[in-house]
């Protein structure tokens, strides 16, 4: 049983904003004042509660630490050319998030009561929100069991918060990645397309043996035969092959990137020429040599657009052509960028102003 229950508030005294340089950002460790939080006991959502950014406590037999019954969701505020700030496709993390609930068998949360809260939240701390133009408000949701049991089974009880932090560019830069060709990051009928703690729990060993190796991050392949193109690293793909936008198909192993999504419908909007499919190894490997593959990019919430400079295969890396070259990036990066920020066309319906 859902609650829509009113909210309720305790604020913070003073802001600790004072103490921030809104102009000079890392990504994830600067945190805005408030959070939101809501119990799930007895079979119900509890009132939901505006406090305090903050620790909390926790009994150690929490399930959600024992048993993995975590997950989240990526997103992002924008301040506009008017002052005001905007959402970008929010109901699209709800519903996904809900989706991971579901898979992990976790309670799900009231669609409607989820925005408002997150719309009070950015109310709240609305000065947080930076107006750099590679600077945003990042929004963190999540939920984990918090039941005090040992032993394996759904947990009856679970915490839902949500907090902000104002954020600079996720990587500074182009990256270099390397063909995962032993490690796997979802398997068919498992997770991978939930977005759930585990998964990249499982990706921080090999991506760290990748770093050592001189990559920056990893793309993974399918963990049947190591043969086709899953995602890159914790964003979803997108390559430029003879001219047309080619991304690995959404499935059960494939995460559905918000991201991914808007930059594939505003492509066919501008009219390119688009595929969704399986892109196997081999392809990509023989696109890069012979100069079919001229641009590879991660599309993700955290990092939005980040161009691919060079890709390790098995035995060779292969180097794309120079990023000045590229046309079909950069221009759908600034269409949509513009349009979160409120300086383009939105054809959608994309923006929520707060």
């Amino acid at each position: 049983m859902l609650m829509t229950t009113e909210f309720k508030f305790n604020t913070v005294e003073e802001s600790r904003i004072d103490k921030v340089n809104l102009k000079e950002l890392p990504f994830g460790s600067v945190f805005s004042d408030h959070q939101f939080q809501m119990e799930f006991k007895g079979g119900e959502w509890q009132q939901g509660v505006f406090g305090p950014y903050g620790d909390m406590t926790l009994s150690p037999a929490a399930m959600g630490l024992h048993y993995g019954q975590a997950i989240f969701e990526g997103m992002k505020a924008f301040r506009q050319p008017d002052g005001s700030v905007a959402l970008f496709r929010p109901m699209e993390n709800i519903r996904r998030f809900n989706k991971s609930a579901e898979r992990m068998s976790m309670a799900l949360l009231d669609e409607g009561l989820f925005l408002n809260a997150l719309i009070e939240l950015i109310k709240l701390d609305e000065q947080w929100v930076p107006d750099g133009s590679e600077s945003s408000l990042y929004i963190r949701p999540f939920m984990f069991a918090s039941e005090a049991h040992v032993g394996v089974r759904p947990s009856d009880e679970y915490r839902f918060i949500i907090f902000t932090c104002p954020v600079g560019p996720y990587y500074k830069g182009n990256v270099r990645v390397k063909v995962e060709t032993f490690f796997t990051r979802a398997a068919p009928g498992g997770t991978g397309y939930a977005k759930a703690a585990g998964n990249y729990a499982a990706s921080l060993q090999p991506t760290a043996m990748a770093r050592d190796e001189g990559y920056d991050q990893i793309l993974w392949t399918d963990a049947v035969e190591h043969k086709y193109i899953e995602e890159s690293g914790t964003m979803n793909v997108v390559f430029v092959l003879n001219g047309k936008l080619v991304s690995p198909s959404v499935g059960d192993t494939v995460l559905s990137g918000v991201t991914r999504d808007s930059v594939l419908r505003l492509a066919a909007y501008k009219g390119y020429e688009i595929e969704e499919r399986k892109v196997a190894v081999a392809e990509l490997k023989a696109g890069a040599e012979s100069g079919a593959l001229t641009e590879a990019f991660g599309v993700g919430t955290a990092a939005t657009m980040t161009p691919i400079e060079a890709i390790g295969f098995p035995g060779v890396d292969v180097a794309l052509p120079p990023v000045e070259s590229w046309k079909l990036m950069p221009d759908l990066a600034k269409t949509l960028d513009d349009l979160r920020r409120g300086k383009g066309e939105d054809p959608f319906g994309w923006r929520v102003v707060i």
